[in-house]
């Protein structure tokens, strides 16, 4: 490829009467750390913008226009997925530079061609360092069956939770680890376990694909990056009950939600098979958000943990998904059985402990009521 038509061209005007190549775009993240810039925006009719401790933040230079997108994007995502892109306006690819792998998404929209680039270091962080607020992840490492599900908005660290936990297992005990990721994000090396990562898109056509294959490879432990309609999920779910440890994620904003959007994925007709299936191969939700830190260097996770116990099983079982929030209030000591934690009572940890701002703890939490008594029993 011609230095033209590679990420080293320099093709970005910026405001110094320089011109940046998409190589120094992804430079700014090995620099300042994917943990503080999380993503890079390129839309035409406007500067580039990075997203810097949760905010963007556009460089001072001049808007994009459709030749300049043309020569970060295409480099970047090479001659088969710029085919995929104009044939169906929109793909997933990833790229590795440096120390970092960055997952891509470039799609068209009014104004032409966009891409939203994230970067994920290529060290996967112990569970110690992610910040849960209890010992549960010693749990889900030691488990040998059940969905683990984490949730949350995009740009939540959901991925690398679940990279910590599947790297903690492949490094303390032997087993098969298969992974299903569109694309693939954090690269996994070979420790005590025997791990085969599979890019949807790449090496199966779907998620729903890889899944049936997946079930005639003797696989231990499955993660599937996303559970995106019925047939994924219930695949997922068979596949938790029937003696694997499976991680998946799903796009909501609390525990009770997440409950709540599996069942609406099937017709009524089949909610009260999906519930009991649910109630018997859940192990555990995790939800879990990004904050801002007090000190304005960087974020902190802020989670919400439900362990799938007898009381709560019953109660999918029979319906009373609302009941599961009391559940978590109370169920806090420090054993396999209990160990949950609300959002609202992490925050009000965290705002104790000074890492955040009570103002900044207020914007997320889910309900102000909750947190505004989780701050009084917490203080």
């Amino acid at each position: 490829m011609s230095d033209k038509s590679s990420v080293d061209a320099k093709v970005y005007p910026a405001n110094d009467g320089t011109k940046l190549s998409m190589s120094d775009m992804l430079a700014y993240f090995e620099r300042q750390g994917a943990l503080r810039v999380s993503d890079l925006h390129i839309k035409i009719g406007t500067p580039p913008a990075y997203r810097i401790d949760g905010d963007l933040v556009k460089l001072k230079g001049e808007a994009v226009t459709e030749d300049v997108a043309k020569g970060l994007i295409y480099p970047l995502i090479g001659e088969k997925c710029v085919a995929t892109l104009k044939a169906e306006s929109s793909v997933d690819c990833s790229y590795r530079y440096g120390n970092l792998q960055f997952r891509i998404n470039v799609f068209m929209e009014n104004d032409g061609m966009c891409a939203a680039i994230r970067a994920l270091g290529l060290d996967i962080p112990k569970p110690e360092a992610i910040g849960f607020p209890n010992t549960v992840w010693k749990d889900i490492v030691k488990k040998k069956h059940g969905l683990i599900l984490f949730t949350g908005i995009t740009g939540a660290g959901k991925s690398t939770t679940i990279a910590s936990l599947i790297e903690q297992i492949n490094e303390s005990r032997a087993c098969r680890i298969l992974t299903l990721e569109d694309p693939i994000e954090y690269l996994f090396s070979q420790k005590h376990s025997v791990i085969s990562q599979r890019e949807v898109g790449r090496d199966v056509e779907t998620f729903s694909d890889g899944l049936r294959s997946m079930m005639r490879e003797d696989p231990d432990v499955i993660f599937v990056g996303e559970m995106r309609d019925a047939e994924t999920v219930s695949m997922t779910l068979t596949a938790a009950e029937t003696g694997h440890l499976v991680f998946s994620t799903l796009h909501t904003r609390d525990v009770v939600g997440s409950i709540t959007r599996i069942l609406d994925f099937f017709p009524s007709g089949r909610q009260d098979e999906v519930r009991n299936q649910l109630s018997l191969g859940l192990a555990y939700v995790v939800c879990q958000k990004l904050v801002p830190r007090k000190n304005g260097t960087g974020r902190v996770v802020a989670m919400e943990i439900l362990n799938n116990n007898y009381a709560v099983s019953n109660l999918i079982r029979k319906n009373k998904i609302e009941q599961i929030y009391s559940q978590m209030q109370i169920k806090t000591k420090d054993h396999v059985e209990e160990r949950m934690i609300t959002l609202e009572r992490h925050l009000a940890r965290l705002v104790k402990e000074k890492e955040i701002e009570l103002l900044e703890a207020q914007k997320w939490a889910n309900d102000a009521k909750s947190f505004i008594d989780a701050m009084s029993s917490t203080l």
